[in-house]
């Protein structure tokens, strides 16, 4: 059995009386000492705080690795990305040829490398190609398509398809909006010129959420309220958002915690190709992308993805929200995995996979475990072990 001893632990939703957690067989058996066990590793973590694995749902690549192009690296990507505290995550295909997607779910389908220690990989979320090219933002128009029901015979979740954004208002995208949430795929909103009478036909179609709130969208007007004010006002949807401080204004995040809560928000990086790597030139879907020290765009100044961390949305959205660090948690684990019905991921509880990440002062992650194992502990933690028997 292992003992971990941290500073404090986050359910997300409450700190227990003591901060200890105890694991066997990779699930979580208890909070608090436990002397019953003949075997014991205990850990000293109380530097740091405990908190629940990260859930990631857009991220379009990392670490030099664009998912779009080549999608058989999201296992390599997915090893690097629990040092940023992830500990599942959809890779995202954009708007590309469907043989960028059928080549996605095959990868998928092979199954996952046995030696495999990084971040659980349950599908993929495919952005496009059902989307208003007046709303394509980084997409590239020339693969942009006219909903057809042959393109999606095999979107299936045993097929790794668990994410769709769509248009709602583009003709025959309902159909596929039906079908798709019919299989139990997620169906979001998103690059989209919907009217709120198109947006309320999405949602009884089986609309869930909405992709990236605010960007790539129709303007919220005060006669025509359009996608966004169903969106912002229907408690049973759920929003995307990217806290960057680039893609949303300070006060437009405000505006989308005091609209949404801290319930109905899941924050998303929608990193591209660069991020954990140097300011330059890399691609976004075969697309040329300038990335500087904080933002990603095309050449005619297009936001094209973004090079956020984790750690920083989580401390951008409490400061632009107002929120306490708890409810930014809440976005960044429950709310995501609840959505897309990852049980057993998003929270601390008893029974549950011991999937958790140590935090210092600064957001940093120190550690992270995957199914009680230590999948990434950072060079410069203070981690010391003691075993008990």
């Amino acid at each position: 059995m292992i003992q971990i001893n941290a500073r404090k632990i986050y359910t997300p939703f409450c700190l227990p009386a003591k901060s200890i957690i105890n694991v066997k067989h990779g699930k979580i058996i208890g909070f608090g000492e436990d002397s019953s066990s003949n075997s014991l590793t205990v850990f000293d973590l109380t530097e740091y705080d405990l908190v629940p694995g990260l859930v990631e749902l857009q991220i379009n690549g990392a670490f030099g690795v664009d998912f779009t192009q080549d999608p058989t690296q999201i296992f390599q990507v997915g090893k690097r990305l629990t040092e940023l505290g992830v500990t599942i995550f959809l890779p995202t295909i954009i708007t590309s040829p469907l043989s960028s997607v059928q080549k996605a779910m095959q990868v998928w389908k092979e199954g996952t490398p046995q030696d495999y220690n990084g971040a659980a990989i349950p599908g993929f979320h495919f952005e496009g190609p059902f989307i208003n090219p007046e709303k394509k933002g980084a997409h590239r128009q020339e693969f942009i398509k006219k909903p057809a029901m042959e393109d999606i015979l095999d979107w299936k979740v045993e097929n790794g398809v668990r994410l769709v954004t769509v248009a709602p208002e583009i003709p025959g995208v309902l159909e596929i909006i039906s079908l798709l949430s019919a299989r139990g795929v997620i169906v979001s909103a998103g690059h989209s010129m919907a009217t709120l009478d198109q947006m309320q036909d999405a949602v009884a179609a089986g609309i869930a959420c909405g992709t990236h709130l605010f960007n790539a969208m129709r303007p919220l007007d005060h006669r025509q309220s359009g996608l966004l004010g169903l969106l912002l006002t229907n408690d049973e949807l759920k929003v995307g958002l990217i806290v960057d401080g680039t893609h949303l204004a300070p006060e437009i995040v405000k505006l989308a915690f005091r609209a949404k809560g801290e319930k109905n928000i899941f924050l998303v990086s929608d990193a591209m190709a660069a991020l954990g790597l140097s300011p330059g030139e890399y691609e976004l879907a075969g697309r040329p992308v300038i990335v500087n020290e904080t933002s990603a765009h095309l050449e005619d100044g297009t936001l094209a993805g973004s090079i956020l961390t984790p750690a920083e949305s989580l401390r951008n959205f409490q400061a632009f929200s107002g929120c306490t660090f708890e409810q930014a948690l809440q976005c960044w684990t429950t709310n995501p995995a609840d959505l897309m019905g990852f049980t057993g991921h998003g929270r601390l509880e008893i029974g549950l996979q011991a999937d958790l990440v140590a935090l210092d002062d600064h957001g940093r992650v120190a550690a992270t475990m995957i199914n009680g194992d230590w999948v990434y502990i950072a060079p410069w933690a203070k981690i010391t072990s003691e075993r008990i028997n």
